[in-house]
């Protein structure tokens, strides 16, 4: 990666906006676009599909070597295939979500893709990634690093229209039991890296937290 590569770095616990902000600021900035929990949730898809019990740690780093992935970069038309199957829907349904947390629990799955995040981006023409870790473990040095919170109504609202409607107090649940699950496991826990701009979406339109975005961009 070139030095003058930009680089802005989304983290944020699920339902904060993460995945619609980073893509309207890579649009916004003619950048590349890297979604790393579609990554950590196509492995899950494949392991699933191959049976492969997920409380396994040992079995799942095993069968996470044989994933092959392909990411497409492009923010109006993301992409991502797991072993030649287009899983861009299959990997947001509820028995991929259910598992997603314990997989990217695993230390040498996060060691996987993070070596395959960090090539992504050292092949980008500049990028903004979005995920748990990315600004504290990924990307340390990104130009831009931005920590993306809500209020837990807000987050659960917003994954429950995600989702198409359903119950928000058993979203709210899930989100907070993947919160748990990812603020305190050992590798890459979720948490706000150093120099990271806190914004708190709750009661921002989605233009407001890509203006912000943007501006910080820019101002680098």
């Amino acid at each position: 990666m070139r030095e003058d590569t930009l680089v802005v770095a989304v983290d944020g616990p699920s339902g904060s906006g993460k995945s619609s902000t980073a893509r309207g600021v890579a649009e916004r900035l003619g950048l590349d676009y890297l979604d790393t929990g579609a990554m950590y949730r196509a492995v899950t898809w494949a392991l699933l599909e191959a049976g492969v019990h997920v409380d396994d740690a040992d079995a799942v780093a095993a069968a996470a070597k044989q994933v092959v992935l392909e990411i497409g970069s492009d923010p109006s038309d993301p992409t991502i295939r797991a072993n030649g199957a287009d899983v861009s829907g299959p990997i947001r349904g509820p028995h991929v979500t259910a598992a997603v947390s314990a997989v990217a629990a695993v230390p040498a799955v996060r060691e996987q893709l993070v070596a395959e995040q960090r090539a992504i981006i050292a092949g980008s023409r500049g990028i903004v990634v979005e995920g748990r870790d990315i600004a504290s473990v990924v990307a340390p040095d990104a130009a831009v690093k931005v920590y993306l919170v809500a209020d837990a109504e807000a987050r659960a609202s917003r994954r429950t229209a995600e989702l198409g409607g359903g119950d928000v107090s058993a979203t709210r649940a899930d989100l907070e039991r993947r919160d748990s699950i990812d603020s305190s496991r050992t590798a890459s826990p979720l948490r706000r890296a150093d120099g990271a701009q806190i914004v708190d979406t709750t009661e921002l339109s989605l233009e407001d937290v890509i203006d912000q975005i943007v501006r910080l961009a820019k101002e680098r």
